[in-house]
């Protein structure tokens, strides 16, 4: 029986975790890749607002300038990936902040435009 123990004790270890190498000029050309399309979806949302204001002083109901709104920014994943030719990189995390960012800033500049010229 001692012997068995003393074989564990002998055998070689495995192989400890090693991090892999960095590569640090992919990271910066996705980054980069990401602040362009971060700037695209922020000039479509001002794109957006400014569509759902002029469609709001045409029609005086509230709702079609909103539908107009929501369905330009459901298209605006469309359009990023044609202006973005590196798109299909993208994760889940990154097409939902700019989603979010398309959605808040065609409310954000839509109620704005909305409030300053009545």
């Amino acid at each position: 029986m001692a012997k068995k123990a003393r074989q564990r004790l002998e055998e070689p270890e495995e192989a400890s975790f090693e991090f892999p190498t960095f590569d640090e000029p992919k990271f910066i050309h996705h980054e980069l890749e990401q602040t362009f399309a971060t700037l695209t979806a922020f000039g479509l949302s001002i794109a957006i607002g400014v569509v759902s204001f002029l469609v709001g002083r045409a029609v005086d109901l509230f709702v079609v300038p909103f539908v107009v709104g929501l369905a330009l920014v459901a298209a605006s994943p469309w359009v990023v990936q044609r202006l973005r030719t590196e798109s299909s990189t993208y994760t889940r995390g990154e097409w939902a902040g700019l989603i979010a960012i398309a959605f808040f800033g065609w409310l954000g500049i839509w109620f704005l435009l909305s409030d300053l010229i009545r």
